[in-house]
């Protein structure tokens, strides 16, 4: 036992004699690399953060883009087609679309449109110099579009669009007050005649009213008494106007 310390004690003794430096070599070693890490991995984190952010605000600018550059054109005289008022538009930027507004009853159109221009700069022209000028002597509205309506008001239009009672005895009622409504509408006419459904169109996408609505009747007699008796007559402050659709 004791030559096999004493031969085990020597081998140690001479391999740290042969080689003194291997121990403090590999030490240094370590720690060069651990102090090398930790300043490449900021470098990377920081990278990846504005990797991150370029991404993020591609992805929010473009949504708003659309809605920049799309207006709403009211006011505008029922003879008015999309090709006459593209050139009235397109004087003051280049138009992408144009398109008036009809209804799906009566085949008339709306008095207002959406133009689509091709960059926001175009729209802010066009609403600096159309917006309250004259077309086919009418005072015209231009303005970005509206804001979308919430779910539950869209939910609520739509079920009183489908609740709507279309008849070949129809008659348009123009110039409504903006507070009036469908229920309103209805109570307003059912002592001519017998309704069977009313209705105030809205602008596309929003609860505004459009200021014109429709009212069905069973029988002609119904439509033509109307006709007589409120034709001109005041509804909610303002003389309204009445004729067959």
């Amino acid at each position: 036992m004791a030559t096999f310390s004493s031969s085990s004690s020597s081998l140690i003794s001479l391999n740290f004699l042969q080689n003194p430096t291997n121990p403090l070599k590999t030490h240094l070693s370590n720690l060069q690399f651990h102090t090398l890490t930790p300043k490449l991995a900021p470098l990377k984190f920081v990278k990846r953060l504005n990797a991150v952010a370029e991404d993020t605000s591609v992805i929010t600018s473009d949504p708003s883009s659309v809605g920049a550059r799309k207006l709403y054109v009211g006011n505008i005289p029922r003879t008015v087609t999309n090709d006459e008022l593209q050139k009235i538009v397109e004087e003051h930027g280049a138009v992408e679309k144009a398109e008036v507004m009809y209804d799906k009853y009566s085949g008339r159109s709306r008095r207002f449109a959406f133009v689509t221009m091709k960059t926001t700069e175009d729209a802010n022209a066009v609403i600096e110099k159309l917006n309250g000028t004259e077309v086919g002597g009418r005072e015209i509205k231009v303005n970005i579009t509206e804001k979308p309506l919430a779910t539950l008001e869209t939910s609520l239009l739509q079920t009183e669009d489908s609740q709507f009672v279309d008849s070949p005895y129809k008659v348009y009622v123009g110039n409504l007050a903006k507070t009036v409504t469908s229920d309103t509408l209805k109570t307003f006419f059912s002592d001519k005649g017998k309704v069977l459904s009313a209705k105030v169109s809205r602008v596309p996408g929003t609860s505004k009213s459009s200021g014109y609505g429709f009212v069905t009747f069973s029988s002609e007699e119904d439509v033509e008494a109307a006709i007589s008796s409120l034709n001109n007559g005041v509804l909610e402050g303002q003389k309204i106007r009445v004729n067959k659709a």
